[in-house]
């Protein structure tokens, strides 16, 4: 087999493929930072501050959004800061969703990686390294991930992560019938534990079992309907249950949860096979 020379780019010096150029690409692909199924939510995104977010991305259920830095040739602090800056104000500003601040650079230095370093851990960063390379064709783009957010416990395993919130705060993200479904569905996961009760906090309504944490399954109400994620490994026969069922399945969570979204007929009509599932994923957690 013919071994083939590739020959990479820098885009800081280049004179059309330039950052303007790389936002309208990704813009268009989202998909090929490798960051899962993304899709752009805004472009040059005006902050209260001052500045522009480059891109603001979301996951296709809409609950985790990446707020993305470009940076054309080595990292320096000024994008560092900016793009830490950027996530802080968005997650302020839309405490619904979770989010993550990503930084694109084409070189990565080791300074910098070290001092991202020190904030990986507190603050969900994702660092990827681009690379540019120029074949017959046209030219490719290759995304590194030089720096992944630190894996994190689930929130549900230790009290002292929660952030307060209330029904009320709920029900301004979504409406008091919505909030209400969450009530349907607690009815359905004290069948198979009576001592379950709902805990709202700031990025879902979870369960709790005798004042504990004990997120099974926890519940996003919405303008219209609940999301509803149940933390369980995928298997073929779960897979098979949903689809057969015609609910509204999202895609599965990367952190093993299967995610669906209901309405008050789904819940009536699904009460059967939701208590299956509830006891699939209650019985995992025990």
């Amino acid at each position: 087999m013919k071994l083939v020379k590739l020959k990479t780019i820098g885009l800081k010096q280049h004179a059309t493929l330039n950052e303007a150029w790389l936002q309208s690409v990704i813009a268009e692909e989202p998909g090929i930072l490798g960051l899962g199924s993304v899709r752009l939510r805004d472009k040059e995104r005006i902050q209260p501050t001052g500045g522009r977010i480059d891109l603001v991305l979301e996951e296709s259920d809409a609950s985790i959004r990446y707020e993305v830095e470009i940076q054309l040739g080595a990292t320096d602090e000024t994008h560092i800061i900016r793009t830490i800056e950027y996530w802080d104000i968005e997650r302020v500003r839309y405490p619904q969703y979770e989010h993550k601040a990503v930084l694109i650079a084409e070189n990565v230095t080791a300074r910098f990686l070290n001092v991202l370093r020190l904030f990986n851990g507190v603050i969900p960063l994702i660092v990827l390294q681009l690379s540019a390379i120029e074949t017959s064709e046209g030219v490719a783009l290759h995304f590194t991930r030089v720096l992944d957010e630190m894996p994190r416990g689930l929130s549900d395993d230790d009290e002292s992560t929660y952030e307060p919130a209330s029904f009320q705060d709920w029900e301004k993200i979504g409406t008091s019938e919505t909030v209400k479904l969450a009530y349907d569905l607690l009815a359905i996961c004290k069948q198979i534990d009576p001592s379950l009760e709902l805990k709202p906090n700031k990025h879902y309504i979870g369960l709790q079992r005798q004042g504990i944490a004990f997120n099974f399954a926890t519940f996003r109400p919405q303008k219209i309907g609940v999301k509803v994620s149940l933390k369980m490994p995928m298997s073929e026969e779960i897979d098979r249950q949903l689809n057969d069922s015609g609910l509204e399945l999202l895609e599965y969570a990367r952190r093993g949860a299967y995610r669906i979204k209901l309405n008050s007929d789904d819940i009536s009509a699904h009460a059967e096979l939701l208590k299956n599932l509830f006891q699939l994923a209650y019985d995992g957690r025990n």
